[in-house]
């Protein structure tokens, strides 16, 4: 049975090909039955024990924002499945505002590009982005950078992980990346039906066939989305957000954001790019009553979708046994 990120930790041993220094390398495991990931993002980024820890300290750390106060993990809460909390945008520093809901990080290293609108293709350049926006975390690299100098602690881990006691971006970056690169979440009930150790109840079945039905085009298992930008119908918001046609300039693209994975969806509410929807149960109801007339909507939800309150329910149920306990209490990716 696959468990979390723990298999990626047994029989790890040192790694002799570092030259002078001798991290503890560690080996990404995927999961039973997953496909492999699009490309290898630690390929350029050697996965070790040491990487991993400063990663996490780093994540942790409010000091990589202006105010000292707003860290990664402020937006991205463990028993949120790293996503934020209740509320519909997350807090910046200076008691900022995002213009998006804060998305839940975990099973990146299949992601082909980052962020709502996939402005960012490489995950070890994604934390620039809210490190330096000045409604998020508003540092500058430079600051970050003399902040951490200032810490004897960082020293000796940046020197644990590459070798030398220098503290520059890129390490950081790279650091960063293997803790959040590692958060792999595939221990629900839903994997353990998947590999014959646990049955649906027979709602959870039927709920299962309904999504089949009606869902999986966007939401493709096992990860539960197509790591692709789709229009889903809902209007330009309070901050004219037009989505991917930011990155892309192309009219076209206008309101495309990127179809999130359904795995916690129990506890990452609220939902869509800005938040706008609270309860999952609203979520069904919106796409079951969705205008499927619209000129820009999405192709692939033109055809309405017709359940019956039950058959909601049901589907609900299905989406709760996507829930992974073992992810979200895992204490090796808490502080």
């Amino acid at each position: 049975m696959f468990i979390a990120l723990a298999l990626l930790f047994i029989g790890a041993a040192k790694n002799d090909g570092y030259g002078p220094y001798h991290p503890t390398a560690l080996k990404f495991q995927i999961p039973k039955g997953w496909p492999a990931p699009p490309s290898n993002i630690f390929a350029n980024n050697r996965l070790t024990e040491e990487g991993f820890q400063l990663g996490k300290k780093l994540f942790y750390d409010g000091r990589l924002s202006k105010d000292g106060e707003v860290s990664c993990a402020s937006c991205h809460q463990q028993f949120a499945a790293f996503s934020t909390y209740d509320h519909d945008l997350s807090h910046g520093v200076n008691n900022s505002f995002t213009n998006r809901n804060a998305p839940a990080l975990f099973n990146l290293a299949w992601m082909h590009a980052w962020h709502w609108d996939g402005g960012i293709n490489n995950i070890e350049v994604q934390p620039l982005s809210p490190l330096t926006a000045p409604n998020e975390m508003g540092e500058t690299l430079n600051d970050v950078l003399a902040k951490l100098n200032k810490d004897d602690s960082y020293h000796k881990m940046f020197k644990a992980a590459f070798g030398d006691a220098t503290i520059t971006s890129q390490r950081m970056l790279k650091a960063l990346a293997q803790f959040t690169g590692s958060l792999v979440s595939a221990n629900s009930k839903y994997d353990k039906v998947k590999n014959g150790e646990a049955s649906f109840t027979d709602t959870e079945q039927k709920g299962y066939d309904i999504f089949k039905a009606h869902c999986n085009t966007c939401h493709k298992e096992p990860l539960f989305t197509d790591n692709n930008f789709h229009n889903n119908g809902l209007p330009l918001n309070r901050f004219k957000d037009i989505g991917r046609q930011k990155i892309t300039m192309l009219n076209g693209d206008s309101l495309l954001f990127k179809t999130p994975s359904l795995r916690n969806v129990q506890y990452s509410f609220p939902y869509m790019h800005d938040g706008s929807i609270y309860t999952l149960t609203q979520v069904i109801q919106y796409y079951c009553g969705l205008d499927t007339s619209g000129k820009i909507l999405d192709p692939l939800l033109k055809n309405k979708i017709n359940l019956t309150p039950l058959q909601q329910a049901q589907l609900k149920y299905f989406l709760y046994t996507l829930t992974d306990t073992v992810f979200t209490k895992n204490k090796r990716f808490a502080p």
